[in-house]
């Protein structure tokens, strides 16, 4: 079964690697990242997530397992808040009408899903957000090792 969960506000990420004494292999240590930053190609892992914000993410580099990848942005329509439901069913829409341009594969065919990030009625009001955030996960739960853009998975 397809998850297809639906959070609010964006999310973002930041790239960092440091070297292990060890082997001499890059160690990724996740960055916490402002949650109005995001781009798309951004990887992160998981976070717990507040009922209704995100205020920071773990960002890492696609090229080491992640959990998520941002796929797609936009913006919702300008003018008054059109309530929670409006706003999560025009988020979902629009993330999977961008799913199959950006993954490379259909939606109903892939072993990816996504999630959308949307904003909350008080950052709606308060710092006129209008974001969308379409964030890709492997329905299975495994971490990705790569970039999910174009990859027709």
């Amino acid at each position: 079964m397809r998850r297809t969960g639906l959070f609010v506000l964006a999310v973002a990420s930041a790239l960092t690697a440091c070297a292990d004494g060890e082997d001499n292999a890059p160690a990724v240590t996740p960055q916490a990242a402002d949650p109005f930053a995001m781009e798309v190609g951004d990887c992160f892992d998981d976070t717990q997530m507040g009922v209704n914000e995100v205020t920071e993410v773990p960002g890492l580099p696609c090229s080491t397992p992640h959990d998520n990848e941002v796929y797609a942005l936009f913006d919702l329509p300008a003018g008054p808040f059109p309530g929670d439901e409006q706003v999560d069913e025009s988020s979902s829409l629009g993330c999977y009408e961008r799913f199959e341009a950006a993954i490379g594969m259909t939606y109903e065919e892939s072993i990816i899903d996504f999630i959308a990030m949307y904003p909350t009625e008080d950052s709606w009001n308060r710092i006129n957000d209008r974001e969308v955030v379409c964030i890709a996960f492997h329905m299975e739960y495994e971490k990705l090792t790569e970039s999910v853009l174009g990859s027709g998975r």
